[in-house]
């Protein structure tokens, strides 16, 4: 168990511009740690970074650092894992329709870009690598409730980028002893999440609509 009042560690967080890095982010400064955050805001937004900072004392600022950078260059990856203890990798392309846009966009981001991140882990010896993986990868499994060695078969280009996120934090784990968790997000929300454009999740698109006391839609038949 680790307790973060009592110590200083460094931690690297990917994807800190979108709303669970930013958080993420905003906690750790909170509770005294050292933190690299990275972002090339192609879906983060540098407002997330301003708005973490402004509740901030002066010390918990000066532990902070922003890097602009993109996790698809491996250099960049290892750069801002020296001396790094913990990664929370939370950078990746969202959304399921959007895959299915571009489904080359997620690959290169979400498998390339990871393995970029695993491979600076292993290099520059971090203690635990924790990322962000999806409940996409239960697939088109009927299991009800879902438990976490009944996956179905992948039902977009997302969930296939997931899904290998697994297998290669498996096999770095087996290969090379990295500690490595993925946290399967089910529709998360909270702060700093945009609630507008077409890739926006379902929860703060009724939470916004609510608040504009605008009808609330359902995609479907209302049976799933």
């Amino acid at each position: 168990m680790i307790h973060l009042e009592n110590n200083n560690f460094k931690w690297l967080v990917t994807g800190a511009a979108g709303f669970i890095g930013s958080n993420l982010t905003e906690f750790l400064l909170k509770n005294n740690q050292t933190v690299i955050a990275i972002d090339n805001y192609v879906t983060g937004h540098p407002h997330n970074i301003e708005s973490l900072l402004k509740d901030l004392n002066k010390e918990q600022v000066d532990r902070f650092t922003f890097i602009e950078g993109d996790i698809k260059d491996l250099q960049f990856c290892m750069k801002a894992s020296e001396g790094c203890d913990f990664i929370l990798h939370q950078a990746a392309i969202g959304s399921v329709p959007r895959s299915i846009e571009n489904p080359l966009l997620s690959h290169e981001n979400n498998i390339n870009g990871f393995l970029n991140m695993l491979i600076a882990a292993k290099e520059k010896n971090v203690k635990n690598f924790v990322y962000a993986a999806s409940s996409s990868t239960y697939g088109d499994s009927k299991t009800l409730p879902k438990v976490e060695n009944k996956i179905g078969k992948p039902l977009s280009p997302y969930a296939v980028t997931k899904y290998v996120n697994e297998l290669y934090a498996d096999v770095f784990h087996r290969v090379y002893n990295l500690n490595v968790i993925g946290l399967r997000y089910f529709n998360v929300f909270g702060r700093r999440q945009d609630p507008n454009g077409s890739y926006a999740a379902v929860i703060p698109k009724w939470i916004n609509a609510m608040q504009k006391n605008e009808d609330v839609s359902i995609n479907g038949d209302g049976s799933t």
